[in-house]
C-alpha cells in the first residue's frame, strides 16, 4: 500500500475493530444462552467484511486532501489533465477498493477462537451492560411519566390562581418601584405614564438627569422571576394533591424532594414571569407605587386592582377619542391645505397648443415663432443653457428678451419677453404667450412638479406645450375640457442603426459618443485626445457657459468629436452625423437599469441635421439588435405626473402654523390623487434638518425660509450645503454674506467653485442685490473659461493601477485588481483550503 494512505489505513483498522466489538455486544443482547464463537462468525461474516470496506472507503475519501488523491492516482499511471475534482474523487474511491484488506476474521480468531472462557466473559459483560441499560431506561420512563403528571397538575394550579399570584407580584414590584422612584428623585411627566413608558422611554430620564447603570427591563424581568422562584415552589407544594406525593413515594421509595418541584416548575415560572411582566407594562406607574401603602391582603388588593383597571380603561378610551379628534383635525387640515390644489383644471379661457413629435423636428422653433409675434411671452426651459440660447436668439433677431435662471438675471430695457428655467415660473404673472419646453419631464420624480405647475397654473392667452408622443395622453387628461389645438411633427431626416458593434478606434468626424457619468465622459475624452483627436465634452455638472463653448467648438469644426452624457438629448441642436451609445444602461439615482425606449429615441434623435446630413446614424457598443428594437418600439404612455407644494398651498398652511416641520409631516400624510405622484421633497427636508429649531427658522418667515430651501443648487455637495447654512446665518444676524469658496487646483475644484459662486448668486438675486451680482457673474464666467481651457487642452485622468502590483490598468477596466493578481489570490485561497482539510 502507498505511504500516502498509511495513516488513513490505520484509522480504518481502528474504526473496524471498534464497530465489530459493538456488533458482538448487539448480537449477544438477543441470546438467552451464550452462543459459540463459530456460530457468531457464520451468521455475521458477510457483515463483518462490509464493516471493513465501509470504514476504509470513508476514512480515505473523507480525510485525504485533493492533492493526496491526485498524487496517489498519478502513481497508478492515471492521466489527470483537465479532470474535475468530482471525477478525481470517483476515480480515487474506485481505485482504493483494490488495496489489500484488513483481515478482520484473523484478528477475531486470535482473540476468541478456541478461547471459550474469554468468549463467555465477553458474553457476560455484554449482558450485564444490556440489563443495566434496560433498567435505566425503565427508571427514566417512570420518572418522565411522573414528571409529566406533576407538570400537568402544576400548570393547572398556576392557571387557576393566575390572578392571585399576579396581585402578589404586582404588590412586590409596586413596592420596589415606589422605593426606587423616591430614592432616585424621579419626576414622572404625567399620571398616565405606563410602566412600559417608564422602562423604554428614556426622555423622562434625560429630563431628570437620571440614568441607570444597567438595563432596567432586564432588571425587572429578573426581579419578577426571582420572586416567583423564591416563594413559588412552597406555594405549589402546599396546594398539590396528596395522592401525587404518595405516588412518588410508591414509585421511588422516598419522599418527594423540593428539588423535584423546582426542576418541574422552572420553565413554568419563566413563562409565568414573562406573562406577568407583559401585564405590568400596561399598568400606570402611579397605580403601582401607591400599593406600598397597603399591606398585602388578597381580597383588599383584588378590589384595588379592579378599581385601577376600570379607571385605566376610562383613560384609554378618553385618550383614543383625543387621538381620533386630532386625526380628524389633521385630515381636515391636509384636505384644506393640499386637497383642492391638484385636481386637473376644468375648461379655462386659455388657448392650449400642443407641439408633439420626435426629437429634432422643429417643435420648439414653431412655438418660439408664435411667442415672438406676441406682445409678451415667456419661454420655460429644462436647462439654463437652453434658456440662454433662446435669450440670445431673440435679442439677435430684434426681439428684446430678458434672462432669468435663479443664478442670473439679465434684464433688457423694454423687454416684454423672458427666457427662464421652468423652476423660475411664477403663476401670478401674466404673459400673452407661454412656451413650455420638454413637457414630458412632468413625469420626472424630482423636477416634474415644475412642469405640472407651469401647465396647470399658467396665466396667459396662449400656452404652447412641447412634448414627446408618449406624454400626449397625460397632458390632454391634465388639461381637461380646455380649448386645445394639436400639431404633430415627424422627422424628415431618417435614422439608420449600424448593425456592427462600434469600437472606439472607429470614431469619426461628426460623431457624438454618449455615456452616463461625468467620469466616463472624461475618461473617454482623454483616450480620444491621446490618439490626436480634437474633442468637445458635455456633462450635467458642467457650467452652461463652458457647455456652450464646447458646443461651439464642435459646431465650428474646431473639435471633430463630442463626448456627452444624456444631457445631449435635451434640446441641443448640433451637427451630429452619428450618435454612438457607449453604454446601454444607466444609474438613475436609485439603481442601475436599462435605457428606456423614450431615452434611446431622445438621444438618438440628435443624429442627422437637415441640410447637412441626409441620414442620421446610430451605433452601439453592445447588443445593437435589441437596442435597435427600442428605436422602433412604440413608447408606453407616461403614467403619473409629479406634484409638489405651490404658493397657494404654502399660503393656506400658514393659517395653521409657521413650522415647516409640520408642513413636511402633513405633506407625507397627504395621499396623492390618482394619476399623480408626490415629489419627495428630500432635498428640502435635508436642508431643513440643518436649521430646524435654530435662530434661522425663528427669524425668517415661513415663505422666505421655504424659498431658501427651494433654491436650485447641488444639495448633494456637503460643502455647498454648509455654505448655504452660513449665508442664512449671516442674513438673520444682519451680517454680510460670506464670499463663495473658490479653489483652482484642478478641474473638480474649479467645477465646485463654479457651483459655489452660483449658490452665492442665487442668494444675491433672492435678496434683490442685482448690482453686486454682476461682479460675481463676471467671476463665474472667468471660472467657466478656465474649465473650458482645461477641457480644451486635454483631460488629465489619474493613472489607474492595480492596488496589489501597481501595474497600469485600462481606464475602462472595471476592477481595482489586475487579472494576474486576482488569479494568484484565488490560488492562495485554494492552497489554504487544502491545508485546512489536511489538518
Amino acid at each position: 500500500m502507498s505511504d500516502l494512505l498509511e495513516e488513513y489505513y490505520m484509522l480504518a483498522i481502528d474504526r473496524t475493530k471498534s464497530k465489530v466489538l459493538e456488533d458482538i455486544d448487539r448480537y449477544f443482547e438477543g441470546k438467552e444462552n451464550v452462543p459459540t464463537y463459530e456460530q457468531y462468525v457464520r451468521e455475521r461474516e458477510e457483515y463483518i467484511d462490509q464493516i471493513w470496506l465501509n470504514s476504509w472507503l470513508n476514512a480515505a475519501t473523507s480525510h485525504a486532501s485533493n492533492t493526496v488523491k491526485r498524487q496517489y492516482l498519478l502513481e497508478k499511471d492515471y492521466d489527470l489533465e483537465g479532470v474535475s475534482k468530482k471525477l478525481v474523487n470517483q476515480m480515487f474511491r474506485s481505485e482504493i477498493r483494490n488495496v489489500t484488506p484488513f483481515h478482520v476474521l484473523d484478528w477475531l480468531d486470535e482473540m476468541f477462537l478456541g478461547k471459550e472462557d474469554v468468549w463467555s466473559e465477553k458474553y457476560n459483560k455484554s449482558i450485564e451492560l444490556f440489563e443495566a441499560r434496560v433498567k435505566m431506561q425503565e427508571h427514566r420512563e417512570k420518572t418522565r411519566k411522573l414528571m409529566q403528571k406533576f407538570e400537568f397538575y402544576m400548570e393547572e394550579l398556576l392557571g387557576d390562581h393566575y390572578e392571585d399570584l399576579y396581585l402578589y407580584i404586582r404588590y412586590l414590584i409596586g413596592s420596589h418601584l415606589a422605593i426606587e422612584v423616591e430614592q432616585q428623585g424621579v419626576v414622572l411627566p404625567t399620571d398616565e405614564m405606563t410602566f412600559s413608558d417608564y422602562l423604554y422611554d428614556e426622555a423622562h430620564f434625560a429630563y431628570n438627569k437620571y440614568q441607570y447603570e444597567e438595563d432596567m427591563t432586564e432588571m425587572y424581568e429578573r426581579l419578577i422571576s426571582g420572586y416567583l422562584f423564591d416563594f413559588g415552589p412552597n406555594w405549589i407544594k402546599d396546594r398539590l394533591s396528596s395522592h401525587l406525593f404518595d405516588e412518588y413515594l410508591e414509585t421511588f421509595h422516598e419522599k418527594l424532594p423540593d428539588n423535584f418541584i423546582k426542576e418541574i416548575a422552572y420553565d413554568l415560572f419563566l413563562d409565568l414571569s414573562n406573562e406577568f411582566f407583559a401585564d405590568l407594562l400596561e399598568e400606570f406607574v402611579t397605580d403601582l407605587i401607591k400599593l406600598i401603602d397597603t399591606p398585602f391582603d388578597l381580597e383588599t388588593h383584588k378590589k384595588i386592582y379592579e378599581t385601577d383597571i376600570s379607571e385605566r380603561e376610562r383613560k384609554i378610551v378618553a385618550e383614543l377619542e383625543e387621538i381620533k379628534r386630532r386625526k380628524e383635525e389633521e385630515a381636515r387640515m391636509v384636505e384644506d391645505v393640499f386637497g383642492r390644489e391638484y385636481n386637473p383644471p376644468g375648461g379655462r379661457n386659455i388657448e392650449y397648443v400642443l407641439h408633439i413629435g420626435e426629437t429634432n423636428t422643429g417643435k420648439t422653433f414653431h412655438a418660439i415663432q408664435r411667442m415672438k409675434e406676441a406682445g409678451s411671452g415667456i419661454y420655460l426651459a429644462p436647462l439654463r443653457l437652453l434658456a440662454l440660447e433662446i435669450y440670445e436668439k431673440l435679442n439677435q433677431e430684434g426681439v428684446p428678451c430678458s434672462l432669468k435662471t435663479g443664478e442670473e438675471e439679465k434684464l433688457v430695457a423694454g423687454a416684454n419677453h423672458i427666457a427662464c428655467t421652468v423652476e423660475m415660473f411664477y403663476e401670478k404673472d401674466f404673459h400673452e404667450v407661454v412656451v413650455i419646453d420638454e413637457s414630458q419631464m412632468i413625469a420626472d420624480k424630482d423636477r416634474g412638479f415644475s412642469w405640472y405647475k407651469a401647465i396647470t397654473k399658467a396665466n396667459a392667452k396662449e400656452v404652447h406645450i412641447i412634448c414627446s408622443f408618449n406624454a400626449r395622453q397625460m397632458i390632454l387628461q391634465l388639461l381637461g375640457d380646455s380649448n386645445i389645438t394639436i400639431h404633430e411633427y415627424i422627422r424628415e431626416v431618417p435614422i439608420e442603426v449600424e448593425p456592427q458593434l462600434f469600437r472606439l478606434n472607429q470614431t469619426r468626424k461628426g460623431d457624438a459618443l454618449v455615456c452616463f457619468s461625468r467620469k466616463r465622459v472624461l475618461e473617454t475624452a482623454a483616450e480620444l485626445q491621446r490618439t490626436g483627436r480634437k474633442v468637445s465634452m458635455i456633462y450635467g455638472s458642467m457650467p452652461p457657459e463652458t457647455r456652450k463653448k464646447q458646443m461651439e467648438r464642435f459646431i465650428n469644426g474646431e473639435a471633430t468629436v463630442i463626448v456627452a452624457t444624456d444631457a445631449i438629448g435635451m434640446g441641443l441642436n448640433l451637427p451630429i452625423r452619428r450618435i454612438v451609445f457607449l453604454e446601454n444602461d444607466k444609474f438613475d439615482g436609485t439603481r442601475r437599469r436599462w435605457l428606456t425606449s423614450q431615452e434611446v429615441k431622445q438621444i438618438a434623435g440628435r443624429a442627422g441635421r437637415r441640410g447637412l446630413y441626409d441620414i442620421g446614424k446610430v451605433a452601439f457598443v453592445h447588443n445593437p439588435k435589441s437596442m435597435a428594437r427600442l428605436l422602433d418600439q412604440e413608447d408606453e404612455p407616461l403614467q403619473g405626473f409629479a406634484i409638489a407644494p405651490t404658493t397657494g398651498v404654502l399660503e393656506r398652511f400658514q393659517k395653521y402654523s409657521r413650522k415647516l416641520g409640520l408642513f413636511f409631516y402633513l405633506w407625507e400624510q397627504f395621499k396623492s390623487p390618482i394619476g399623480t405622484k408626490k415629489a419627495s421633497l428630500a432635498e428640502e427636508k435635508l436642508l431643513y434638518e440643518m436649521i430646524e429649531d435654530t435662530m434661522i427658522e425663528a427669524k425668517l418667515s415661513m415663505a422666505d425660509l421655504y424659498g431658501f430651501l427651494h433654491l436650485p443648487f447641488s444639495t448633494n455637495e456637503p460643502t455647498l450645503r454648509n455654505q448655504w447654512k452660513q449665508k442664512l446665518e449671516a442674513i438673520v444676524e444682519g451680517e454680510e454674506l460670506p464670499d463663495p469658496l473658490i479653489k483652482e487646483a484642478g478641474l473638480e475644484e474649479l467645477e465646485l467653485s463654479y457651483k459655489s459662486v452660483g449658490l452665492h448668486l442665487l442668494f444675491l438675486y433672492k435678496l434683490g442685490r442685482n448690482t453686486e451680482a454682476h461682479y460675481w457673474e463676471r467671476m463665474r464666467e472667468e471660472i467657466s473659461d478656465k474649465i473650458h481651457e482645461q477641457l480644451k487642452s486635454g483631460v488629465q485622468i489619474t493613472r489607474k493601477a492595480c492596488k496589489v502590483c501597481r501595474k497600469t490598468l485600462a481606464n475602462k477596466f472595471k476592477f481595482d485588481v489586475c487579472n494576474e493578481c486576482h488569479f494568484e489570490r484565488q490560488k492562495r485561497k485554494e492552497k489554504r483550503k487544502v491545508r485546512h482539510n489536511q489538518f
